[in-house]
């Protein structure tokens, strides 16, 4: 599924196929093919509540499994897909800011995205990540950095008593965001879809 995600591959039956075949499997999978696999369908704008729910429970009971890209892929994905779990982002959350020196810029970049996406409302993680962040901006693809001009504008408004590490770049985020094109949410695809 990795694939045709990434090729943008109309391959909806497909997609159902291996969800309901997955769906059961989900134990005999490794971090990466889980990340992968909900990674895939977020990314292919394909519906599976039965398939996260499964890696959901599963990844919080392999966390200690996860490498740092194993843990940004999947709450990319859970965010992407618009099935945000507060227990999985709390066990994810927690996890990250045991191993936040294992992170590279993008794990940081995706994480904080992804966060920030679900309306996550403890701001330490966001400063956790923003400090992270901080000495690391130069290695950022515009992508990246209209990521984190989202999460720059959520902590503002969430916390606009705190001050956010990445706020002193907030102009240079903000034009990285308005050099991207538009990349449709779940609901954006499921509408086109109808």
């Amino acid at each position: 599924v990795w694939a045709f995600a990434t090729a943008r591959a109309a391959a909806e039956t497909l997609f159902g196929a291996i969800a309901g075949h997955a769906v059961n499997r989900v134990d005999d999978f490794k971090p990466q093919d889980m990340a992968n696999t909900v990674w895939a369908f977020a990314k292919a704008c394909v519906a599976a509540e039965a398939l996260f729910a499964a890696i959901g429970g599963a990844a919080m009971n392999r966390i200690g499994d996860f490498n740092p890209q194993n843990m940004a892929n999947t709450v990319w994905a859970f965010a992407t897909a618009g099935v945000a779990t507060e227990t999985l982002f709390g066990t994810i959350a927690g996890a990250a800011a045991n191993r936040i020196g294992d992170f590279n810029p993008q794990d940081l970049a995706n994480t904080a995205w992804a966060f920030a996406c679900i309306g996550w409302k403890h701001s330490d993680l966001f400063t956790l990540l923003g400090s992270a962040l901080l000495e690391r901006l130069g290695m950022l693809n515009d992508i990246q950095k209209s990521q984190l001009y989202v999460v720059t504008v959520y902590f503002q408004t969430e916390w606009p008593h705190l001050e956010f590490p990445l706020s002193a770049h907030v102009r240079s985020l903000r034009s990285a965001y308005t050099r991207q094109e538009p990349n449709p949410s779940q609901l954006q695809c499921d509408v086109s879809t109808m």
